[in-house]
């Protein structure tokens, strides 16, 4: 089958956004003399899981708390730590060689495109898409299809055509439900050991040429490679 596509999520695949996620969490509880405990922190879900996050430190700082406030201070913070983000390694140059072979490139993100659109923006990437599917369009988060399934009918293409990169389990799982192959880029705080249904697993987009990606990509479904 001939790839014509490749489908990127954005958070933690891209750009680190989930390490700022993380940072900001713990400045904020750290700003109420607490400690963050990490251990479950991210969701198996795409999507807003910060509801959850304030009830937990709300109960923990106990009266007064003013969510309105922590909320606003948390994000104020955040945006200092996206501010010095850049590209994943590795991100750069395959984007970089798709566009000399002639692929077209989308990303599929369950964040809203406020977000994803002005990251995009200021790593300089937002014009090597030629689609954005983001979860402010479609009605569930991944693990669910739907925002694989809208990049897909944004591109005209069916499914085998294209290939989807995530960096989370139920980023992969979307894919998957999807029709997609899938390569996984696990970010720093997901657990390798779920990545199993993944068709190649990397630890960074630097480790293999998109060519060499693609090749092993056609040996695997051919047969010939086991992963």
């Amino acid at each position: 089958m001939t790839t014509k596509a490749l489908i990127l999520d954005f958070d933690g695949l891209l750009m680190d956004t989930e390490t700022t996620l993380l940072e900001s969490w713990r400045w904020e509880w750290a700003r109420h003399g607490l400690q963050l405990d990490p251990q479950g922190f991210f969701a198996d879900h795409g999507g807003d899981a910060n509801a959850a996050r304030y009830t937990a430190l709300e109960a923990a700082v106990g009266s007064p708390y003013d969510r309105t406030s922590s909320h606003a201070l948390r994000m104020a913070y955040r945006a200092e730590l996206n501010a010095a983000l850049q590209p994943a390694p590795g991100i750069i140059e395959w984007l970089d060689r798709a566009a000399e072979l002639g692929l077209r490139l989308a990303v599929a993100s369950s964040s809203p495109l406020t977000h994803v659109g002005a990251l995009l923006d200021q790593a300089g990437l937002r014009a090597r898409f030629e689609v954005l599917a983001t979860g402010d369009e479609v009605p569930a988060h991944k693990p669910d299809p739907a925002v694989y399934l809208l990049a897909l009918e944004r591109l005209g293409l069916p499914a085998d055509q294209a290939v989807a990169f995530e960096d989370t389990a139920h980023g992969v799982a979307a894919a998957l439900a999807a029709g997609l192959r899938c390569v996984a880029v696990p970010n720093p705080h997901a657990d390798h050991a779920r990545f199993t249904a993944a068709d190649l697993v990397l630890t960074s987009a630097a480790d293999l040429s998109l060519d060499a990606l693609l090749a092993r990509l056609a040996l695997r479904v051919s047969g010939a490679l086991v992963a």
